[in-house]
């Protein structure tokens, strides 16, 4: 099945984290460290928030509320429109600061699962020693954070599988010989995460960024850019790895994606090179929040 992919917004200057509220696509520019909402209905854009901090990973909840990974604050923030603020949801792991909270999903329990790596090459500043998944269970006015993974080095996107078994990782590492791969770890009795099966293999190109999966658990994967091997694509993936079919994208450097429209049959696509793009009926279906 061919795409069109019609830009439906920009260019910006580097748009990330789209979410669909039901009625409106929210994403980020992290160049200007805002947060945008594109009305499909007049095919407007408008400043939503603004001083992100570089927001990177947003995750708009049932609840209607939107949280944001500050890459440049090194947290994970609630965002108050009504307020013009954003409060602190999490900064630090056992008294260390993270590292740059990239992306983020939340769990059938209402656990914030995301991701914390550092792209920057400034790594004078890490405090910890790791680039983590991280898990955070909320407890009243207090988050408990756990540390999910301990064989992730630059983990990026991530996605959990319809029935919440399987969490699927982008481990993006872009340095000499480190690996850019399409992982699935799969979720134990305890909450714990099993050893991660190896999907794809991206190397020696670019690796995935942001991952959705559909509501018949197929991964989506915005992967590749115009420097080296296959170039800027959408990957289809099966759990099995295998690659049903692959899209390229007009321009370069694939961010992420979501589902969005009635029906979540829309499927919505940021990129580094600053567009908003839509495809209207993918040919395949999302999962809400």
């Amino acid at each position: 099945m061919s795409w069109n992919m019609e830009k439906v917004s920009g260019p910006w200057g580097f748009t990330e984290g789209p979410q669909w509220t039901g009625s409106a696509l929210l994403f980020v520019d992290m160049a200007t460290h805002r947060v945008m909402r594109f009305d499909p209905l007049t095919g407007e854009t408008d400043v939503l928030y603004e001083g992100t901090n570089n927001g990177n990973g947003l995750l708009w909840t049932e609840a209607g509320q939107l949280l944001c990974c500050e890459s440049g604050a090194r947290r994970i923030s609630l965002i108050s429109f009504t307020e013009n603020r954003a409060d602190t949801i999490v900064d630090n792991f056992e008294g260390k600061l993270l590292n740059s909270p990239n992306d983020l999903v939340m769990d059938g329990q209402g656990r914030i699962w995301f991701t914390d790596p550092r792209y920057s090459q400034d790594r004078d500043d890490m405090e910890l020693d790791h680039e983590s998944i991280f898990r955070l269970t909320p407890h009243g006015d207090h988050s408990h954070i756990e540390r999910m993974t301990f064989d992730t080095t630059r983990p990026n996107g991530l996605a959990f599988s319809p029935d919440g078994k399987t969490l699927y990782v982008a481990q993006s590492d872009y340095s000499e010989g480190r690996k850019r791969e399409l992982r699935a770890y799969p979720v134990l009795e305890d909450g714990t995460l099993g050893e991660h099966r190896v999907l794809h293999n991206f190397a020696p190109a670019r690796g995935a960024d942001g991952l959705k999966v559909t509501a018949d658990g197929l991964i989506l994967a915005a992967a590749g850019w115009t420097t080296d091997g296959p170039g800027p694509l959408i990957y289809v993936f099966e759990d099995s790895g295998r690659v049903v079919e692959t899209h390229p994208l007009e321009g370069d450097f694939p961010t992420n994606l979501c589902f969005g429209g009635e029906g979540l049959t829309d499927l919505y696509i940021t990129a580094g090179s600053g567009y908003l793009y839509r495809v209207r009926d993918c040919g395949y279906t999302g999962v809400a929040p």
